[in-house]
């Protein structure tokens, strides 16, 4: 009986000769390892979750040991660190514990405006919303949530439209 065709083994063998180079890598460890350098643990917030306007309604900073969050364009954002601006006799305590968009836009602490509604809201309302949604809210305030609203549609099936925002330290994997 003849042997297998020469270069049937040559494939074989470089096929094997490239299942031990890897094996090999991998037993050094991951990259930044090979080049000396020791791998950062990534940096993670806590699970992020949905959140339904009665249970955010229980983080408006009445409590003194429970965090203090509030919602923009449907983002729920730990304010906690910023107790002196929105916790309990502060002045924006108005906008804790619930989805305050429109005031936010409108810069105003009317209680008419501290809802998610966004309809008729002028174009330079609207960039100031953006605005300090970025510059402010997710620059400052680590994401915690989103509002029912924000992830499931009026029906209660699922948005499909719905991105989880950007974060430096958010981890997608948290997602749900």
């Amino acid at each position: 009986m003849a042997g297998p065709a020469p270069g049937r083994l040559l494939r074989t063998l470089a096929a094997l000769a490239a299942l031990a180079l890897v094996l090999a890598l991998l037993a050094l460890g991951p990259p930044a390892v090979w080049a000396g350098q020791t791998p950062r643990p990534a940096e993670r917030g806590p699970p992020v979750r949905l959140f339904t306007e009665e249970e955010l309604a229980g983080y408006g900073g009445e409590e003194e040991d429970q965090p203090i969050y509030m919602a923009v364009k449907g983002v729920v954002f730990d304010v906690t660190s910023g107790k002196e601006f929105y916790g309990r006799g502060a002045p924006y305590n108005a906008l804790a514990g619930k989805d305050a968009t429109r005031g936010v836009a409108k810069m105003s602490l009317d209680p008419a405006d501290l809802t998610h509604d966004t309809t008729g809201l002028t174009a330079e309302e609207l960039k100031s919303l953006d605005d300090v949604f970025t510059k402010v809210y997710k620059a400052k305030y680590p994401i915690v949530g989103y509002t029912a609203r924000r992830i499931l549609n009026e029906d209660g099936s699922p948005n499909l439209d719905f991105k989880p925002e950007d974060q430096p330290h958010f981890d997608i994997k948290d997602e749900f």
